[in-house]
């Protein structure tokens, strides 16, 4: 396959040429997943997602053009699921299942357009949200995100010329590959691309999916990028996310309804896929709160995500919850997944090597690490916290606590209630980058 010259191409590019998210199946697959059970169980549910910049020292809309951000997000509104699309996630096989999405779901999918949005300014930052049916806003996640981080790149490289690109993208393939080598270096690891939601562009992120296909060969496991592993004959990889249980929480009736959603959430999940797609995200409301009440049939599952606690200190914890329950960690899987650099994978590779399986989703920072990169200084390259998450579930207010309290999202008033209904232990602030 000839390789596209990343360089040429943006010093080149125009919007009409080069549109920031090209298909719907530009999308985490975790999305696709969830949005099969949203439609297939909760087609009566509303939901508004939100815009959230964590990196509140970045002005967004002074670096963006409110314009150019209007046009890739109209632009997305036109996209439908091609014909070829729907042939593969028809008649794919994803963790080991054929048709593994419904016939009747696939039929709806083909119509499906993303909605509309709420677009203004406010104190230097964007305020972005999507409004309606959960199982249509869902989908303005990952190309909203998508989106705002490449207009942020493309802005960042206006001034430079042909060889100035030249020059950054020389020096951030050869930090990946330095990276890549490092990684193979570690016997039996396992890495996947998770990169796709704050990625430096698309172009730069099928290069790193390449690039590890090649470097690492049969320990990259895939990509969450569905677009990507279609196009690239690799594992789409993912199974649910922190919105499951945010929206069971925010329309629960009593305080027993909302300490038993996250479990609720699995119920509905194992109900729809069983089988591999068994892995815990236990970090919505706090991990030690997850673990302590969590009924025994969870530690039948295939394994945890651990989100965001620190790797090894989160990884252990579950390791005790599952030798409490009487299963043998050795035969579990831990997937970490938040913020990884390539010293932490090392880390934690060693640390956890013959305890426990385990694999790295590798996110933000193999998809858009360009700090040092630059031939002239500016941070305006440099990765940022942006997430785009639930904010109101049938007009109530949602909510998501974290392991980080930095991460926490949601009213004040209803975080502390939630606090009094989960507890705090365990949550530890920590600075997060991306």
């Amino acid at each position: 396959m000839a390789k596209t010259d990343i360089a040429r191409r943006v010093y080149n590019h125009t919007w009409k040429l080069d549109p920031i998210v090209r298909s719907l199946l530009d999308t985490d697959f975790y999305k696709l997943l969830m949005l099969q059970m949203i439609w297939g169980m909760y087609p009566k549910v509303d939901a508004t997602f939100s815009l959230i910049n964590r990196t509140t020292s970045v002005r967004l809309a002074d670096e963006i053009d409110e314009g150019e951000l209007r046009e890739q997000l109209d632009h997305a509104r036109t996209l439908r699921f091609s014909k070829k699309e729907m042939i593969w996630l028809g008649g794919n096989t994803f963790y080991g299942r054929k048709q593994i999405f419904e016939p009747e779901f696939l039929a709806w999918l083909e119509d499906f357009r993303l909605p509309g949005y709420e677009l203004s300014r406010r104190d230097g930052q964007f305020e972005l949200s999507f409004a309606g049916p959960w199982m249509y806003t869902t989908l303005w996640e990952i190309p909203a995100l998508a989106i705002i981080n490449e207009l942020r790149s493309r802005a960042a490289m206006r001034s430079f010329g042909p060889f100035a690109l030249d020059v950054l993208y020389a020096r951030a393939k050869a930090k990946m590959w330095d990276k890549t080598e490092r990684l193979k270096a570690l016997p039996g690891i396992r890495i996947s691309d998770f990169g796709t939601r704050r990625r430096h562009s698309f172009l730069w992120q099928r290069w790193c999916v390449e690039a590890l296909k090649e470097g690492i060969g049969e320990a990259f496991t895939g990509t969450s990028n569905v677009l990507l592993a279609m196009d690239n004959d690799l594992e789409a990889l993912g199974t649910n996310a922190h919105e499951l249980p945010m929206v069971f929480a925010a329309l629960a009736n009593s305080e027993g309804e909302l300490r038993q959603s996250p479990y609720k959430v699995l119920q509905d999940w194992q109900r729809y896929y069983g089988g591999n797609l068994l892995i815990v995200l236990p970090d919505t409301f706090g991990t030690a709160a997850f673990l302590r009440d969590a009924p025994d049939w969870i530690a039948d599952w295939t394994g945890f995500r651990p989100d965001s606690a620190p790797p090894i200190e989160g990884g252990e914890k579950i390791l005790a919850w599952w030798r409490e329950k009487g299963k043998d960690p050795k035969q579990k899987l831990l997937i970490f997944s938040d913020g990884l650099e390539v010293e932490t994978i090392e880390e934690t590779y060693r640390h956890f090597k013959g305890k426990v399986r385990m694999s790295f989703g590798w996110g933000t920072n193999l998809t858009n690490d360009f700090e040092g990169c630059a031939p002239t200084e500016t941070k305006s390259l440099d990765a940022i916290s942006l997430v785009c998450k639930v904010s109101e579930a049938n007009g109530r207010p949602a909510v998501k606590l974290s392991d980080n309290p930095a991460k926490a999202t949601g009213d004040e008033k209803e975080i502390k209630r939630y606090l009094r209904i989960f507890g705090e232990k365990g949550r530890v602030e920590q600075l997060v980058k991306v």
